[in-house]
């Protein structure tokens, strides 16, 4: 029985599993935009957000726990400089995943890991402001 146990192993030992996510977190900050499978999409989604939670908090003990998993201190620094700041006003939800298929070679399921970005709520002032006009 699986009770209270979270995560999923991946197929992978907890070493190799520990080290995949956090270069595939790491290659998500960098990219802002990923193509994982669907396991790892949504095991990646809990890391990177926690991640971008550290930059938001700004301390130097957050930015040592954040270099403890991402070791590219260019990365950290964006966490801590731009994204940290583009994620000011949210709490959460800072990725977005979306399928797009399956993998040719062994027919597993691809999905898309995205930072999301602040435009939608552009789009929604501009139809605040049409809507206020007529």
């Amino acid at each position: 029985m699986r009770h209270r146990k979270a995560g999923r192993k991946l197929g992978r030992v907890s070493s190799h599993r520990k080290a995949m996510l956090n270069n595939m977190t790491t290659s998500l900050l960098k990219h802002e935009r990923i193509i994982t499978t669907d396991a790892k999409a949504k095991e990646l989604r809990s890391v990177a957000e926690k991640v971008i939670t550290l930059g938001k908090r700004g301390s130097l003990h957050a930015r040592r726990q954040t270099l403890s998993l991402i070791k590219d201190r260019q990365i950290t620094k964006k966490v801590f400089d731009e994204l940290s700041s583009r994620y000011s006003d949210r709490q959460g939800g800072y990725t977005r995943i979306i399928k797009i298929g399956y993998r040719d070679g062994d027919n597993a399921p691809l999905s898309v890991v995205e930072l999301i970005s602040e435009v939608k709520k552009v789009k929604d002032k501009e139809k605040d402001k049409s809507s206020k006009a007529k």
